[in-house]
């Protein structure tokens, strides 16, 4: 059997697994939440795994389940256990991106939107989330800059990545929050997830490694591949 059936079915469980989720959300059904939300990520490394993805994209995905289970407790301790899990995980996604072009302008406008978010948040934190917030902040807004550099579906995933936990952050600092603000959470979540899986299986032609050393020295043949 080839590895497009097993990883379409992957694909469609975890879409369903993401629809029940959001659906229990909507319907405001906590049990249905406690159920869905911590099998997203395993179905989705499931799926990424049968299509030949790195170790380093499925322990990103994994970490991002353990994330996913302390989140459903209440209190700091889950939260910042939550969060360390989740900043594990970036650090396994720039690892995974290594040294792919980037644009210097995308880049200052993701460190005017982390400078920004941080010092608006600050003051409405607890006084011991602030400084474990703004160095997860800054993790996360590297991913998303640094996803940008494998094309158009891992840089729209690091950006909703980025809006998902900033949700998460205004719910913390006690900002106004949209109807179901997990709903949003969870569907813009969900959707990074998966975007970023599909960026990494797939990149863009463009995307390009930064060359170093003696290859990055233009030969007769133009450009080293990556």
């Amino acid at each position: 059997m080839s590895r497009g059936r097993p990883a379409g079915l992957l694909g469609a469980a975890f879409a369903a697994a993401l629809t029940a989720d959001l659906l229990a959300l909507l319907a405001g059904s906590g049990t249905g939440h406690l159920v869905a939300k911590p099998l997203l990520m395993p179905l989705l490394a499931a799926y990424a795994a049968v299509r030949g993805a790195p170790r380093t994209l499925l322990a990103a995905l994994l970490l991002g389940w353990g994330g996913d289970v302390c989140l459903l407790s209440d209190g700091e301790g889950a939260f910042l256990a939550g969060m360390g899990s989740f900043a594990a995980g970036h650090v396994c996604y720039l690892l995974l991106f290594g040294r792919v072009r980037t644009s210097p302008a995308l880049g200052a406008c993701y460190a005017a939107v982390l400078v920004a978010v941080v010092a608006l948040l600050w003051p409405g934190l607890p006084a011991g989330l602030r400084v474990p917030v703004a160095g997860y902040a800054l993790l996360l807004t590297a991913t998303a800059y640094r996803a940008s550099g494998l094309g158009p579906a891992a840089g729209a995933g690091g950006a909703l990545f980025l809006l998902s936990d900033t949700l998460i952050a205004a719910g913390v600092a006690a900002w106004p929050q949209p109807p179901v603000p997990d709903f949003w959470i969870m569907l813009t979540y969900g959707a990074a997830q998966y975007l970023l899986v599909t960026g990494v299986l797939t990149p863009s032609n463009a995307a390009r490694p930064l060359p170093t050393g003696p290859a990055a020295v233009p030969s007769r043949r133009g450009r080293p591949r990556s």
